[in-house]
This record gives structure tokens, C-alpha cells and sequence, in this order.
């Protein structure tokens, strides 16, 4: 299956309101993007962490769901990210990669670096999954 950002967007729209883009997308590996902008800021001008954390939230995600069968359903139960050195220029580069793919519980890696190359951040993410049964699908 090949996806495009826009297929990303219409499962995750969180993804375009940030301006996240997917610039390759493979089971073995997702690479994202997303650009320094003055309403993703913090002080000091570099890339807000909650901007960073959402980059590779969505990173991840799209890696599990190419990895999964489907009709199955996913949530990230633990997330855990490393703030190495900010990202003070363009674009902040995402690679998503997965540790451990088992039947119920995954494990992925994200390392995000700057336009330079600089390792800025590292996201472990622990993830579980069950499969899509009617009861599960069906809004209370």
C-alpha cells in the first residue's frame, strides 16, 4: 500500500494542522517533516517540544499502522522523548523506526535531527494493539 500525506491527513488531520509532511513511508522505516514556524515556537525561538513530541507521535503512528493487519486498532500507551539540542533552524527531521513489531505490544524509536544533521531529540514509544470487533468500533 502506498500512502501519500493527503491519505495521512484524512486518518490523522492533526498531522496537517501541524504541517507535518511524510517524505517517505515504508514498513521498515517513515521519515517526517515539519518546519520551523513562529506559532510552533518557544522562547528563544527554537521548535516547541509539544511539536517535536506530536512530529513523532505521527511518525510512529504511520509506521504501526503499515505494520499491522487489518482492521485492527492501536494507542500509544507510553511515550518517552529525550530532548538533546533545540532545533533553531528550518525544518525538523523525523525517522521512525520499529524496535519490536509483536502480535499485541510495539515498540518504536524515533530520532529527530535538525536541518544540519544534529540529533535533537530521541522518542521511544511503547504501543499496544487488539483487533477491531464490532463492539469495539461502535460509539457510546
Amino acid at each position: 500500500m502506498r500512502l501519500t500525506d493527503d491519505d495521512i491527513f484524512a486518518m490523522a488531520p492533526f498531522a496537517r494542522t501541524l504541517g507535518v509532511r511524510f517524505p517517505a513511508i515504508d514498513t521498515a522505516e517513515v521519515r517526517a517533516e515539519l518546519d520551523l514556524a513562529p506559532p510552533l515556537s518557544t522562547m528563544g525561538g527554537g521548535l516547541h517540544g509539544g511539536a517535536i513530541m506530536s512530529l513523532c507521535d505521527l511518525a510512529a503512528a504511520v509506521l504501526v499502522g503499515l505494520n499491522l493487519p487489518d482492521g485492527s486498532d492501536w494507542t500509544t500507551v507510553e511515550s518517552h522523548t529525550h530532548f538533546l539540542s533545540p532545533v533553531l533552524d528550518r525544518t525538523a527531521n523525523a525517522v521512525a523506526q520499529p524496535l519490536k513489531l509483536g502480535r499485541t505490544v510495539l515498540s518504536v524509536e524515533v530520532t529527530v535531527t535538525d536541518a544540519a544533521g544534529v540529533l535533537c531529540a530521541r522518542t521511544s514509544q511503547l504501543l499496544i494493539t487488539r483487533r477491531r470487533t464490532p463492539e469495539s468500533s461502535r460509539e457510546d
